[in-house]
């Protein structure tokens, strides 16, 4: 079996911030009936460390950006998996990218340019009986990966793609550096890994890698446009012929609503309405005529969570419900709890619960996406999986994976949900009211949750292109 050596910073269910967690961590699975081994390096946080199971050392570093570490090789959660068990640079209490004090662990380009060196090292060299085919890097904790491989004796027939989860993080770092992340000062240029006169890691890693994917055919197109590109578009805009959009896909073990322990399983939309009433009842609501909704989100204005705040009067005055789960940006927290203590059709639940995620989804009419941007987006796909019908913004992935109500599609009896575009609170007032009048109408809500839930959210229709895209980097058997 051909292998790739995967590089991430975290990978559910082991350590999650994000959907680049679960896409790393069902990505195996998927290309597994394709052809393609999976082993991925991950660092050695706390959880990972005790999660890892029957663990060797294969490999010993004495200077790994400030101190020894080892690589070891093991299994946890049925993932093959490479841990870089450095604990100067991981074994740390918290948030995984983040200190005591709510900011990012000042060493963070060391820490993940560790990542990267080692995933090179490995990849030039092999280990044991991993040797890769391929380098895929993920996001800009993976991005520096190919750049040290390009300089590494040994590197040269390994096939690297980086995917971009969200171009919104580049990993900056002083120009001053240079010497202590390992990095050429040739490379320290317009054409490399200069940005501004820093250091980009995930510029570094779109310039070096063979190939460059992203989670979305939409958001594909939408990063060579300056709006989206956050400043990279023009290095995306060189490199289009390497360029691919590839939907991620969900767990349809873990996300079922026919046998998901955490709600009442059902198979239809009538399924739903027990898990409704156990809903509204764990969020104290009262029931009423108008739709239950559910936000499931980072709070931060790219997921558009302060437009949301001036929409609530829309599904207040059409009797609906709605209860968040989320954390984030400390203003917008306080001003989401405020609203819960402002209206009785509004509950908030600070922080995150993956069991409660999923009573939510198996219990709301609807779940609502107002992101300014969305590379590919999971909560969509959780949604229509459990006939949950989405109301989302008409961007990234959002756009891939729901069909809009309008005439023709509910006259053909396609459509899976509400987009609304552009993201500003007008459009968003509407699709609230829209997504009011169609759940008013119980045979179209219904038609559209029957939809929803026959729609393809795994890993069928991507799995062969990534493993088209490793073949064409990677070479064939």
């Amino acid at each position: 079996m051909k292998t790739v050596l995967s590089v991430a910073s975290e990978v559910s269910p082991l350590v999650k911030t994000g959907g680049l967690a679960d896409v790393t961590g069902a990505l195996p699975g998927a290309m597994r009936a394709e052809g393609w081994r999976l082993v991925t390096l991950l660092p050695g946080y706390p959880s990972v460390m005790k999660a890892l199971k029957s663990s060797r050392v294969v490999r010993t570093e004495r200077a790994c950006f400030g101190g020894r570490a080892r690589v070891l090789a093991g299994r946890a959660a049925g993932l093959e998996l490479l841990v870089l068990d450095a604990p100067h640079l991981f074994d740390r209490a918290g948030a995984i990218y983040l200190g005591p004090d709510g900011k990012d662990w000042p060493d963070n380009a060391e820490r993940f340019a560790a990542l990267s060196w080692v995933a090179a090292r490995l990849a030039a060299a092999g280990v044991e009986d991993v040797k890769p085919r391929v380098l895929h890097a993920h996001d800009w904790q993976g991005a520096l990966a190919p750049v040290y491989l390009k300089a590494m004796k040994g590197g040269a027939g390994i096939g690297t793609l980086l995917t971009i989860h969200n171009i919104a993080f580049h990993g900056l770092a002083p120009a001053s550096k240079l010497a202590a992340l390992k990095l050429p000062e040739a490379g320290f240029t317009p054409d490399g890994f200069e940005y501004w006169g820093k250091i980009s890691a995930l510029k570094g890693g779109l310039v070096a890698s063979d190939c460059i994917s992203t989670v979305s055919p939409t958001y594909a197109r939408e990063l060579m446009t300056p709006e989206f590109g956050m400043g990279l578009d023009g290095v995306l805009r060189q490199r289009v012929g390497d360029l691919t959009g590839i939907l991620n896909g969900i767990d349809e073990e873990l996300w079922n609503p026919a046998a998901d322990p955490e709600i009442a399983p059902y198979k239809s939309p009538a399924g739903k309405a027990k898990n409704r009433r156990a809903l509204l009842h764990e969020f104290g609501l009262a029931d009423g005529p108008g739709p239950l909704c559910v936000v499931i989100s980072r709070l931060t204005e790219q997921k558009g969570l302060d437009l949301l705040l001036n929409a609530l009067d829309v599904l207040a005055a059409r009797s609906g419900r709605l209860a968040l789960l989320g954390s984030g940006d400390a203003g917008l927290e306080a001003a989401w709890r405020d609203a819960a203590a402002r209206l009785p059709g509004v509950a908030v639940r600070i922080g995150y619960d993956e069991a409660l995620a999923h009573r939510m989804i198996g219990g709301a009419d609807a779940i609502l996406l107002p992101s300014r941007f969305e590379p590919c987006g999971l909560t969509q796909l959780y949604g229509l999986r459990y006939g949950t019908v989405p109301v989302v913004a008409d961007t990234g992935g959002l756009a891939d994976t729901v069909i809009d109500a309008n005439a023709a599609a509910l006259a053909m009896g396609v459509a899976t949900g509400v987009k609304f575009s552009p993201v500003a609170l007008d459009p968003l007032r509407f699709a609230l009211s829209r997504l009011c009048n169609l759940h008013g109408d119980r045979k179209t809500f219904t038609t559209l949750q029957r939809n929803a839930m026959k729609q393809p959210v795994g890993w069928a229709a991507s799995a062969p292109q990534y493993a088209a895209l490793y073949d064409r980097i990677g070479g064939r058997a």
